[in-house]
């Protein structure tokens, strides 16, 4: 591959030098129109560099040659009285033109060079970053479950504990752990999901109706649109669980807690809403990001390792869509939003209409 791309850049260079030749026996034969000639020599010469970009050595020779060349036709012309001579003004110009598209093609190339080495070095920091989280997870997995296990065996020797009950709490907040670092290593491989058409409507109430009963809030079931979407159903319900766990984590008994859904043409918005702590500004560009503490975000001093909220973010961008969110003094708005939403009364029009024809066809 290499020599036939040597091949091909070397072809177009000796075609672009035979036809600078051509034409420098142009300005030699026919003087009174030689500038015509040396036009395309110079404008030849910048395009061949704009798609070639050579060496400095190479472009200093190559320059050298045609400045002397054409310039000396030039000069001859003059001396021979068929050439005026501020004709001549236009070898230099010629070369400094030539030499500020160099420049600029250089510091173009340089640049190319520096955010390629840049994508570089961030894809393989990505690749090590979820090899670490695939391989950590799995090496945690086998010594959470066999501690889980042997606690649980004292538990029923000891008859509840409390110290055996506050370690199998926290065992189980390892393996919640754990579990959201192999889905985020998952995150970007292509069998990540497995879409399928999701009712909107009793979807979101089987979720809303699950966390209902989990903490002493004021759950509200907003509007919900008819209709469906294709999606991931465990990992949609992973991502919302995400959310209203977050609103729960950021509010105090009795604070509202609303699960809501809009749709707007043929993009589905899933929105919570709660009326915790407001998020502060510094903290919305980041909220998404791994690790990023939500305590920190929320200024408040509870909170887990910053999972829960970028496994959010890679479900919904994974499904092609974006996560959102919006916060004031009165509470804060997550809104994750998917495309390819399918009205239930467009559709049920679009049957009833084919149906018809078909009616009328027979």
């Amino acid at each position: 591959m290499r020599v036939i791309a040597w091949s091909r850049r070397r072809a177009v260079e000796l075609a672009w030098g035979a036809f600078a030749a051509a034409n420098l026996a142009a300005m030699a034969y026919w003087e009174a129109w030689e500038t015509i000639p040396f036009h395309f020599i110079w404008v030849s010469l910048t395009l061949v560099y704009g798609f070639r970009v050579w060496r400095v050595g190479a472009t200093l020779w190559t320059l050298s040659v045609v400045f002397a060349s054409t310039g000396a036709l030039i000069l001859l012309d003059v001396q021979g009285g068929s050439q005026l001579a501020g004709e001549l003004f236009e070898v230099p110009l010629m070369s400094a033109m030539f030499l500020a598209m160099v420049w600029h093609a250089r510091r173009r190339q340089q640049a190319m060079r520096v955010v390629e080495r840049l994508a570089d070095e961030r894809a393989s920091l990505l690749e090590r970053q979820e090899r670490f989280l695939h391989d950590a997870s799995h090496e945690l997995r086998t010594p959470v479950t066999i501690a889980r296990g042997h606690l649980e065996v004292l538990q029923r020797l000891r008859g509840g504990a409390p110290e055996v009950d506050v370690a199998l709490d926290e065992l189980h907040r390892i393996e919640r752990i754990v579990e959201r670092l192999l889905l985020l290593a998952k995150a970007d491989q292509p069998d990540f999901l497995a879409a399928h058409d999701i009712d909107v409507e009793p979807f979101l109430e089987e979720v809303f109706m699950r966390w209902s009963e989990v903490a002493p809030r004021a759950w509200r079931l907003g509007p919900l649109p008819r209709g469906s979407v294709r999606a991931d159903p465990e990992a949609l319900r992973n991502a919302l669980d995400a959310l209203l766990e977050n609103a729960v984590k950021y509010t105090e008994a009795g604070d509202a807690i609303e699960l809501r859904a809009r749709a707007r043409g043929r993009e589905l918005a899933i929105e919570v809403a709660d009326e915790g702590f407001a998020i502060a500004p510094d903290a919305l560009e980041r909220i998404f990001d791994r690790f990023a503490r939500a305590d920190a975000a929320r200024t408040r001093a509870q909170g887990g390792v910053g999972l829960g909220l970028a496994i959010v973010d890679a479900i919904v961008k994974a499904h092609g869509g974006r996560c959102t969110v919006t916060t004031s003094d009165a509470g804060s708005t997550f809104t994750l939003r998917f495309p390819g939403f399918r009205d239930a009364l467009v559709l049920g029009r679009t049957a009833a209409g084919a149906s018809g024809l078909a009616r009328l066809s027979s």
